[in-house]
């Protein structure tokens, strides 16, 4: 399974020393609302979009953060009314805040929302995995929609609790898998309709790039030791509702996705852009069995360098069952079938650890296996096609037409929180999509096969990997984001 061959025995003594900070359902489904009435008449009174411009709020303003509020922006459909970052003083939030003089600024998005709440229509959330799920309900309470970057949440439950109150609130959501707004999105579902995508029985994605990555020592038996908090930094509110660490410049800046504490890895950062559209489309919802095939370098502190995930989807809606198996590290590339041909990167793929991402022996994508056809597919955006070519000739008359975009991904939320249009990816869509990188990310984390009960949502094989769906007791004061 592991390279570095993980004692199992001591591998799940050191998983049960933390099993002892793990949540409890009834401190997750509690009740309760931090969402002042006064607050929330204001904002009923308002129509949003009256100017034709939706009023936001940019929280996560540096790194991919920047590209999103250009991304925003550029619509001309929003008006940023306040900028927030816990990093307001470093290089990387300057350009975003150059471009908005005299916006109000805040390190700590509960001091925004406390001074501006009435003002704001919706957020853009683009901080680290961890810390999506305190913001996003905290907004949702409020009556603000929401934008967040993927995946939804970290955790199974917080994903969870994000789709309750999207019911709850009324509030209009996405998650910013920006492929859902885009030529593959279509295609998919005019091919799905009809009849050229059926009968689906397994999917081969992979991830074999370079990434948000380091070089790290998977022996090591802590974490990194302490380092002085950048003076212009709020670590405090950086660490959300996770349990305390002492800062380190390893946790920052993109590092934290690789920390099983923070981010959720490969799987959970290129997962929603690769898998959407097969799971939306095909109905899967979620698996029964996840079984880690292969892990490199596993350790309990960080994800593998290379991992092999199979995922078991049960048949449903006269749809056969799906096996998706997914792969990712740089050495641990999946065989492609006969007539793949060339291997490529779609150009609308954004920028990674400040650079494009660099083509490599297999690019991020998928190969579709139905009864009758193979289909190989990219990321984001990337359209499918039929393979081999011989098939593809074959095919091609029977092609259906595929409707362009009305709107790209930013640009669908905005206008669906005007009433112009329904988002493509909202909680309700993402939010199991989401839950499925969960589990794959419980099953890294153990190193061995899990069982899961779609109905009941818990994982019947193994106590300690249940107790996981929920994560960390928040830490003290943040508890109140976990209550609907």
């Amino acid at each position: 399974m592991s390279d570095n061959k993980i004692s199992r025995r001591k591998f799940l003594a050191n998983a049960a020393a933390l099993s002892s900070a793990l949540a409890i359902p009834s401190l997750v489904m509690g009740t309760g609302s931090s969402c002042s009435g006064s607050t929330r008449q204001k904002r009923d009174a308002r129509i949003i979009g009256a100017n034709g411009r939706v009023d936001v709020a940019m929280i996560g303003i540096g790194n991919r953060g920047k590209d999103v509020v250009k991304e925003f922006h550029d619509t001309g459909l929003c008006n940023v009314i306040a900028l927030c970052d816990v990093d307001m003083g470093a290089a990387h939030t300057q350009e975003v805040i150059s471009m908005f003089p005299g916006v109000p600024q805040f390190r700590d998005f509960r001091k925004m929302f406390d001074k501006m709440a009435d003002e704001i229509d919706a957020v853009m959330v683009a901080t680290p995995d961890h810390s999506h799920f305190p913001i996003c309900m905290e907004a949702m309470k409020l009556g603000i929609h929401v934008y967040v970057e993927k995946p939804l949440a970290r955790t199974f439950y917080e994903c969870e609790l994000l789709m309750q109150a999207e019911q709850k609130y009324g509030v209009i959501t996405q998650m910013g898998n920006q492929g859902h707004s885009e030529a593959n999105y279509f295609q998919f579902k005019a091919w799905k309709d009809a009849g050229i995508i059926k009968d689906v029985t397994a999917v081969t994605a992979h991830m074999n790039n370079e990434r948000r990555w380091h070089s790290w020592n998977p022996k090591m038996v802590s974490y990194p030791k302490a380092e002085p908090v950048p003076t212009d930094m709020d670590w405090d509110t950086w660490l959300s509702a996770s349990h305390h660490h002492d800062y380190n410049r390893d946790y920052h800046n993109g590092q934290w996705r690789c920390w099983y504490d923070f981010g959720m890895g490969a799987l959970g950062d290129w997962g929603a852009h690769i898998l959407d559209t097969i799971h939306e489309f095909l109905h899967l919802g979620l698996p029964t069995e996840i079984n880690p095939l292969y892990l490199k370098d596993h350790n309990r502190f960080f994800y593998p360098m290379s991992s092999t995930i199979l995922f078991k989807f049960p048949e449903r809606e006269n749809m056969p069952a799906v096996d998706i198996t997914w792969y990712d590290g740089l050495d641990n590339i999946p065989q492609v079938p006969e007539g793949y041909g060339v291997s490529e990167i779609d150009p609308n793929v954004p920028a990674v650890a400040g650079g494009k991402l660099k083509p490599a022996k297999l690019n991020p994508g998928k190969e579709i296996y139905s009864e009758t056809l193979t289909f190989k597919g990219g990321s984001h955006g990337s359209t499918l096609s039929i393979i081999p070519d011989e098939k593809a000739r074959e095919m091609e008359a029977k092609l259906p037409e595929v409707p362009k975009s009305t709107s790209n991904h930013y640009a669908n939320f905005l206008l669906a929180c005007m009433g112009k249009e329904k988002t493509r990816s909202p909680f309700s869509v993402s939010g199991p999509l989401s839950q499925v990188f969960c589990l794959g990310v419980i099953s890294q984390w153990m190193g061995e096969k899990l069982i899961f009960d779609r109905d009941t949502k818990q994982i019947v094989n193994n106590p300690l990997a249940n107790q996981l769906l929920w994560g960390a007791v928040p830490r003290e004061g943040w508890e109140e984001y976990y209550k609907l």
